[in-house]
């Protein structure tokens, strides 16, 4: 945006000329008539012509060319004044009174001389300096931000005076953030151009400096420009100008005499007249207000084959105004900036430019360290005015370490004494960095090692100390003090008589001497080629072990023992049993025999466990036998935690008020317990006669004799069990019961009638039984269809159709 109180140029063949400047004056350009060109206060050239005057007189003082009255600089710092015919006038040269100014970059005047050498004034150097995400300040202290992705226009001059440029090469630096960083520097001057880069943009710096895609071996020395490292920086300097420039990870510096630079500078750096209003200038002398809109002014179009974006058209006045940022709160570190530990140069130079560009990284930088970089910048531009901060140590993020031979100095020399230049320095720039300790020195700029004595580098870069005699990479070397170099020859190694080899199988070859590595020695070494084939094969219990025995050449076969039993041509481990005779029980020892080198075998007679479990015997059925078994002969019940012992048929308990009863069968050798429980009649006790109501004989159910006299036919449904069969479900069973007018008696032994309850009509009825053995069977049984109290012989009527006791049916 074009500032309507900003003063223009007029700009013709590349000269920039202040409004009312005379560009031409009275130029002749034939025919008598002179040409004026003279810029307007509007900045318009005006072209004017008139005839031209009168050739002026001669000379009145030839020898100098000077005319009559005319006054001029003789020598010394003496003035003259032609009067006529070569007769002058010394005149005394007096100087104007020297005037103190203040400069707009922060910097100390300095005071210089004039073209003559004769009156001193001051003069404000221009000091231009970039760092951190893309962080400028001019020439005359104006700060900036800018984000370039390309190769711009640092420094040119506005009049070619000394052809020195100077460009930036800036690229995107930050995967999260659109931010940019300097990649290179590019110096060119007097037909050379040189380039010092960073080839690391995240992390430690890695420096280089480049001519023509060559990286050069530093210090270099070229063409009026000399390049040397400081290790945290690439310093560039023209002693023959005063230039010096600096380029490192943190970012870059130029330093230029206002005498050779001043008034004529112009690109991103600035004007360099001590005005920063003017500082934000693109081409044609067009200024803007902010210089990041001139950044994109000022692209590189000679150097780096790069093609830049085009900029926009010139901006116009009452263009977009740029827009407010959001407020960042700012990286702790950048107090330090405006804090006691910077306090001794803030009264000469203002950290309030650095502390905007770390409030700025603070806020546009996804890498913490960058804070660093205004922090070293300030820090940097403070040594410049000879006030060191030692301030690394107040941080975490920022320290350098340094290798064993070196310590740190936050204002060392830029070239440190090293022994081709021990005591010769003529670079007054000061650098941090890592510098040999006290007492110790560079052995020279290239190698970075620090000395005590100077003397030569071998190859592996270790100093030698001059007329030192030593071995290297097997020859014999000397540091030659007249040469400064070590020179070298191979060594020369001792004869050695050749031995003989008397072993068989042993042949002589040249080995490295153990004493002297450089030098080999004969030895009789084994040749295995010439070994008989092995062929030897272990027996059980053995393996095979491959051995050379001591002094011998050819390796021989042993069997070693496995460390296990052997017994019948069959391996057994340790702790294993091993199948001898019936009577005999022998296991696998870890005792091991002398002689055999195996296991032993231990053998014990069998003890037999004659004790058996309830319900079994200690049989032994055959004389050949070792040991008996023990047998099952009863069925063994646990009844109130008390083992019970049955016989085959036996029924436990005989009585109890459960009915529960437990019966012990034998089934295919085997001895099975049954349980069941007995199943008693319907009994109603109003039927029964008061006072003879009694348990049944198995103390199992109630029984009375009937009220109602008469007998009749009872039911019953229960299993029908025959053997080891039973029926599959419950069936109605019945019988005759009720009483009789009359009564059983016996007449004489073995014979008795009686008159009682019994069936009168009867059929007989089949049903299938499922068996223990899995068959199935078919049993006939007696079904009671009427009962009547007849005379009979109970006897022979319970031969084959009274039913027991317990209403079971059997036959």
């Amino acid at each position: 945006m074009v500032s309507s109180t900003t003063p223009c140029f007029c700009v013709f063949n590349g000269i920039h000329y202040n409004p009312g400047d005379k560009i031409v004056n009275k130029n002749h350009t034939g025919s008598g008539i002179c040409l004026t060109l003279i810029c307007s206060e509007i900045c318009v050239v005006q072209i004017t012509t008139e005839p031209c005057p009168s050739p002026p007189p001669p000379y009145g003082c030839p020898k100098w060319n000077k005319n009559t009255n005319e006054t001029f600089m003789f020598c010394n710092c003496t003035m003259a004044r032609c009067i006529k015919d070569n007769i002058i006038e010394i005149i005394p040269f007096e100087c104007p009174p020297l005037q103190n100014i203040t400069c707009e970059n922060g910097k100390k005047p300095v005071l210089v001389y004039d073209e003559h050498h004769c009156c001193p004034y001051y003069t404000c150097d221009c000091f231009c300096e970039g760092w951190g995400d893309s962080h400028y300040i001019t020439f005359d202290g104006h700060f900036y931000s800018y984000q370039g992705n390309c190769t711009y226009i640092l420094l040119e001059e506005i009049r070619p005076q000394y052809h020195l440029k100077i460009y930036i090469d800036r690229v995107y630096c930050d995967l999260v953030e659109h931010v940019s960083c300097p990649r290179s520097v590019i110096v060119s001057y007097n037909n050379l151009n040189i380039t010092l880069m960073n080839l690391n943009h995240i992390g430690d710096a890695d420096l280089e400096a480049v001519v023509d895609n060559v990286k050069l071996k530093l210090p270099y020395a070229h063409n009026g420009m000399r390049v040397i490292s400081s290790g945290q920086d690439l310093l560039l300097s023209i002693p023959d100008l005063s230039v010096n420039i600096s380029f490192g990870a943190t970012g870059f510096g130029i330093n230029l005499p206002f005498q050779h630079f001043g008034n004529n500078t112009q690109g991103h750096c600035g004007t360099c007249n001590n005005n920063k209003a003017d500082d934000c200038m693109i081409p044609g002398g067009i200024l803007v207000d902010d210089c990041a809109v001139m950044g994109d002014y000022w692209p590189a179009s000679d150097v780096n084959s790069e093609i830049c974006t085009p900029p926009p058209a010139l901006p116009t006045v009452g263009g977009i105004s740029k827009p407010t940022s959001k407020p960042c709160q700012a990286h702790s570190y950048c107090n330090l900036l405006k804090s006691k530990l910077f306090e001794a140069c803030h009264s000469h130079l203002s950290p309030e430019n650095f502390f905007l560009g770390c409030e700025y990284d603070s806020c546009h930088e996804s890498n913490p360290a960058l804070v660093c970089t205004s922090l070293q910048s300030y820090a940097r531009a403070c040594s410049q005015l000879g006030i060191c901060i030692h301030w690394r140590n107040y941080t975490n993020l920022c320290n350098i370490e340094c290798s064993a031979d070196k310590v740190y100095n936050a204002c060392g020399p830029a070239e440190p004494p090293s022994c081709d230049l021990p005591d010769h320095n003529t670079n007054t720039v000061t650098t941090e960095g890592c510098f040999c300790l006290e007492g110790t020195l560079l052995f020279n700029k290239e190698s970075g090692v620090c000395v005590n004595k100077c003397g030569c580098l071998d190859a592996s870069g270790m100093p030698r100390k001059f007329d030192e005699v030593f071995e290297y990479n097997c020859e014999e070397c000397i540091c030659d003090k007249a040469r400064k170099s070590v020179i070298c020859k191979p060594k020369k190694c001792s004869n050695v008589n050749p031995g003989i080899c008397t072993e068989p199988e042993f042949v002589l070859v040249n080995v490295t001497n153990p004493s002297d590595p450089c030098c080999s020695k004969q030895v009789c070494n084994c040749n295995v080629s010439m070994c008989p084939p092995l062929d030897k094969k272990c027996g059980v219990g053995y393996v095979p072990v491959l051995k050379v025995p001591y002094g011998k050449c050819c390796p021989e076969i042993k069997c070693e023992s496995k460390k296990v039993c052997v017994h019948n041509n069959t391996e057994h481990e340790p702790g294993t049993n091993i199948p001898v005779t019936d009577c005999q029980e022998c296991s696998c020892t870890s005792d091991v025999d002398p002689e055999t080198q195996l296991l032993k075998v231990k053998c014990g007679s069998v003890q037999c466990n004659e004790k058996c479990d309830s319900g079994y015997e200690y049989i032994k059925k055959n004389l050949d036998d070792c040991c008996g078994k023990c047998v099952q002969t009863h069925c063994t019940v646990n009844f109130n935690g008390v083992n019970h012992t049955l016989k085959e048929g036996e029924t436990f308990p005989s009585t109890n008020q459960s009915c529960d009863r437990i019966t012990c069968t034998k089934v295919n050798g085997h001895f099975i317990t049954n349980k069941y429980t007995v199943q008693c009649p319907p009994f109603n006790i109003s039927n029964c006669k008061p006072g003879t109501v009694q348990q049944s004989p198995d103390g199992c159910c109630p029984v009375c004799v009937d009220q109602i006299k008469g007998c009749q036919v009872q039911t019953v449904r229960d299993y029908i069990k025959h053997k080891d069969c039973q029926s599959e479900e419950k069936l109605n069973l019945t019988f005759c019961s009720g009483d009789c007018t009359s009564s059983s008696w016996y007449t004489e032994a073995g014979m008795s009638s009686c008159t009682c309850c019994q069936a009168t009509r009867s059929s007989n009825r089949t049903v299938s039984l499922g068996c223990l053995n899995s068959d199935i069977v078919t049993h006939t049984y007696v079904y009671v269809e009427e009962c009547a109290c007849s005379r009979t012989n109970c006897h022979e009527m319970g031969k084959n159709h009274t039913l027991p006791e317990d209403r079971q049916i059997s036959t």
